[in-house]
Protein backbone atom coordinates (compact mmCIF):
# COMPACT_ATOMS: atom_id res chain seq x y z
CA UNK A 1 0.00 0.00 0.00
CA UNK A 2 2.77 2.48 0.89
CA UNK A 3 4.60 1.86 -2.80
CA UNK A 4 1.11 3.08 -4.17
CA UNK A 5 1.21 6.02 -2.23
CA UNK A 6 4.57 6.61 -3.58
CA UNK A 7 4.11 5.87 -7.20
CA UNK A 8 1.10 7.72 -7.36
CA UNK A 9 2.89 10.80 -5.55
CA UNK A 10 5.67 10.61 -8.10
CA UNK A 11 3.63 10.78 -11.28
CA UNK A 12 1.33 13.17 -9.41
CA UNK A 13 4.22 15.42 -9.22
CA UNK A 14 5.44 14.86 -12.49
CA UNK A 15 2.09 15.72 -13.97
CA UNK A 16 2.41 18.69 -12.02
CA UNK A 17 5.75 19.40 -13.42
CA UNK A 18 4.61 19.03 -16.98
CA UNK A 19 1.24 21.26 -16.47
CA UNK A 20 3.70 24.07 -15.44
CA UNK A 21 5.91 23.63 -18.22
CA UNK A 22 3.18 23.79 -20.82
CA UNK A 23 1.30 26.88 -19.57
CA UNK A 24 2.09 29.96 -22.42
CA UNK A 25 4.90 32.24 -21.97
CA UNK A 26 2.25 35.81 -22.03
CA UNK A 27 0.42 34.27 -18.69
CA UNK A 28 3.69 33.72 -16.86
CA UNK A 29 3.97 37.01 -17.60
CA UNK A 30 1.48 38.64 -15.73
CA UNK A 31 2.62 40.73 -13.09
CA UNK A 32 0.19 38.95 -10.68
CA UNK A 33 1.19 35.40 -11.85
CA UNK A 34 5.02 36.48 -11.10
CA UNK A 35 3.86 38.21 -7.63
CA UNK A 36 1.95 35.17 -6.57
CA UNK A 37 5.20 32.60 -8.04
CA UNK A 38 7.14 34.61 -5.50
CA UNK A 39 5.56 34.37 -2.52
CA UNK A 40 4.49 30.92 -2.61
CA UNK A 41 7.49 29.48 -1.35
CA UNK A 42 8.03 31.59 1.43
CA UNK A 43 4.29 30.81 2.47
CA UNK A 44 5.43 27.76 2.34
CA UNK A 45 8.18 27.81 4.06
CA UNK A 46 6.22 29.76 6.44
CA UNK A 47 3.75 27.06 7.39
CA UNK A 48 6.46 23.75 7.44
CA UNK A 49 8.17 26.43 10.62
CA UNK A 50 5.13 26.97 11.86
CA UNK A 51 3.96 23.42 12.03
CA UNK A 52 7.72 21.98 13.09
CA UNK A 53 7.73 25.12 16.01
CA UNK A 54 4.19 24.84 17.57
CA UNK A 55 3.05 21.15 17.09
CA UNK A 56 4.11 17.47 18.43
CA UNK A 57 1.77 15.32 16.93
CA UNK A 58 -1.90 16.47 17.33
CA UNK A 59 -1.01 18.91 19.80
CA UNK A 60 -0.55 22.05 20.32
CA UNK A 61 2.82 23.05 22.02
CA UNK A 62 4.50 26.09 23.55
CA UNK A 63 8.15 24.96 24.17
CA UNK A 64 11.88 26.02 23.49
CA UNK A 65 11.39 25.85 20.35
CA UNK A 66 8.69 29.15 20.23
CA UNK A 67 11.99 30.88 22.57
CA UNK A 68 14.20 29.52 19.62
CA UNK A 69 12.49 30.85 16.77
CA UNK A 70 11.35 33.96 18.52
CA UNK A 71 15.38 34.62 18.92
CA UNK A 72 15.65 33.94 15.36
CA UNK A 73 12.82 36.50 14.25
CA UNK A 74 14.74 39.11 16.23
CA UNK A 75 18.75 38.02 14.80
CA UNK A 76 16.92 38.61 11.61
CA UNK A 77 15.63 42.24 12.03
CA UNK A 78 18.90 43.33 13.27
CA UNK A 79 20.27 41.70 10.03
CA UNK A 80 22.58 39.42 11.63
CA UNK A 81 24.28 36.85 9.63
CA UNK A 82 22.65 33.41 8.93
CA UNK A 83 25.32 31.44 10.55
CA UNK A 84 24.69 33.79 13.89
CA UNK A 85 20.87 33.56 13.31
CA UNK A 86 20.92 29.67 12.78
CA UNK A 87 23.23 28.75 16.32
CA UNK A 88 21.76 31.92 18.19
CA UNK A 89 18.30 29.98 17.97
CA UNK A 90 19.72 26.77 18.54
CA UNK A 91 21.62 27.79 21.67
CA UNK A 92 19.15 29.57 23.29
CA UNK A 93 16.56 26.94 22.68
CA UNK A 94 19.00 24.34 23.95
CA UNK A 95 19.51 26.72 26.90
CA UNK A 96 15.60 26.78 27.66
CA UNK A 97 15.31 22.92 27.53
CA UNK A 98 18.11 21.93 29.82
CA UNK A 99 17.05 25.11 32.34
CA UNK A 100 13.59 24.84 31.92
Amino acid sequence: MMWTAVIVSAVGCYLLKLAGLSVPPRILERPLVERVADLIPVALLSALVAVQVFSSGHELVLDARALGLGVAVVLLLLRAPFLVVVFGAALVAAGARYFL
